[in-house]
């Protein structure tokens, strides 16, 4: 079988493991879940105890969650390198560096954002605080992020790899909360930009925004969130 990936919508991180996928070229499935709703009742938790995305269903129909582990799933089985390197080699271990910060401290940063976004009642001083700490801190990560990136076209090298593909399924949250501007950020901007103007970036975005667009031939379709829970929830 294709594997499937659940992915989410709003502005969801795992937007970019479409995009991944999509550079990868090999056959794969989707399943799209509405964050604020479907993801929320109880029958999601069969999939995911976290209720989080992304979820990943393997050619085996092994349930996987968690970014990091979806990621090394695909590296393992990107023979031709697409979207990896070799293992043993320096710039699989700077992608997993990059990987790893981008998936801890700069998702991360934006924990009080989402707080603050989500929050019920009327708190605004507590409100404040937590826009205000998020604020801080992401620009913080930011900066971090700004330095750990060198002079190729994508974070690792003259094409796009599975950082890139977290990158952008993160980047955007910067607009989403208004925190600053990209430019604040020349490296990370020119990044960032040129993934916005990939053609797996922008079929992953229009499928997240609901638009019905063409399968490409490595999607072979999708499959309705109630089914993957039937079939692959425990």
């Amino acid at each position: 079988m294709e594997p499937i990936l659940v992915y989410g919508y709003p502005s969801g991180s795992s937007m970019g493991l479409v995009a991944t996928l999509e550079w990868l070229g090999k056959s794969y499935k989707l399943s799209r879940v509405d964050m604020l709703g479907e993801m929320q009742q109880p029958a999601y938790k069969r999939l995911n105890p976290r209720v989080e995305t992304p979820v990943f269903i393997t050619d085996e129909g092994k349930v996987l969650t968690e970014s990091m582990a979806i990621a090394l799933w695909l590296a393992s089985r990107d023979t031709e390198r697409r979207v990896s390197f070799d293992p043993l080699s320096q710039d699989a271990d700077r992608m997993h560096q990059l990987m790893a910060f981008i998936n801890t401290g700069l998702t991360g940063a934006f924990g009080p954002l989402w707080a603050a976004f989500e929050m019920q009642g009327d708190n605004p001083a507590q409100k404040t605080f937590l826009r205000q700490l998020g604020t801080e801190t992401v620009i913080e990560r930011h900066d971090r992020l700004e330095e750990m990136i060198g002079d190729t076209p994508y974070l690792i090298g003259d094409f796009p790899t599975l950082a890139d593909g977290f990158l952008i399924g993160i980047a955007r949250w910067l607009d989403f909360h208004k925190v600053a501007d990209i430019d604040r950020w020349p490296k990370l901007a020119a990044v960032r930009r040129r993934l916005e103007e990939d053609p797996a970036v922008q079929f992953a975005t229009a499928l997240e925004n609901g638009e019905q667009v063409p399968d490409s031939g490595s999607l072979k379709g999708h499959v309705e969130i109630a089914e993957v829970i039937e079939r692959f929830g425990t």
